[in-house]
């Protein structure tokens, strides 16, 4: 499977779904700029950070200028996808060092990475903080979007302690791999802590080919707004 299939294969079925989604995010925005969104998944292992970070690609390539914030400090992944050195986030906060300075390019022009830093041993801590506040606040005078790539509701709290300050937060599950009490309850714990959810993404669904001879496979992703992710109860 390509992870950044959005920057080595823009013409897929899976790119187009991203552009889908990017649109949508859009959309959520014409009364109130969504300018810091928070991602966050159910459970682990659900391709939470993959969708990041091709939604950012596909973001940057329609011209908006794009970071993605690694503030999953307990298993941190967008520096291996873009391979590149893990000195980011952490790092910022410790030393109170502007976070202009330590943003990497992508490789994609108008999308920034801020990776994770070094794992920190108090990460929800550290997302509470005034210095987080102000970190954001900084990326948004710069950039179109700030995507914040959170670890899982379920087993931690930390997507729910950022999401209280961000513009908007996107629950990712995937497909056979949870059950719909996990999701709703995942729902409720954002919500009881305060974050606006923009919509759902089911992720891993494997769409049958009718007639055609062919498959999209594993990887295929659908964005769902207020309306639908309701049905998920």
């Amino acid at each position: 499977m390509i992870n950044l299939i959005a920057r080595e294969n823009p013409k897929s079925p899976v790119s187009e779904a991203y552009r889908t989604i990017r649109t949508n995010i859009q959309f959520a925005g014409v009364d109130k700029a969504m300018k810091t969104i928070v991602f966050t998944s159910t459970a682990q292992d659900e391709g939470k950070s993959t969708v990041v970070a091709n939604l950012g690609i596909v973001m940057a390539q329609a011209g908006q200028k794009v970071v993605i914030m690694d503030c999953d400090f307990r298993n941190p992944t967008q520096h291996r996808l873009f391979k590149l050195q893990n000195k980011g986030l952490s790092n910022c906060i410790a030393t109170g060092k502007d976070v202009l300075e330590i943003v990497q390019s992508s490789g994609t022009p108008g999308l920034d990475i801020l990776t994770s830093g070094p794992v920190a041993p108090n990460p929800s801590e550290i997302l509470a903080s005034n210095r987080m506040k102000t970190v954001i606040e900084e990326l948004k005078e710069k950039y179109d979007y700030v995507l914040i790539d959170t670890p899982p509701v379920l087993p931690v709290t930390d997507s729910s302690v950022i999401g209280s300050i961000a513009d908007g937060t996107i629950l990712l599950t995937a497909w056979n791999q949870i059950t719909p009490a996990m999701a709703k309850e995942a729902k409720t714990r954002l919500e009881q802590a305060g974050a606006k959810i923009l919509g759902v993404i089911l992720n891993k669904v494997e769409v049958a080919s009718k007639g055609y001879g062919y498959g999209y496979g594993y990887g295929y992703y659908y964005y769902y707004g207020h309306e639908e992710k309701a049905n998920a109860k």
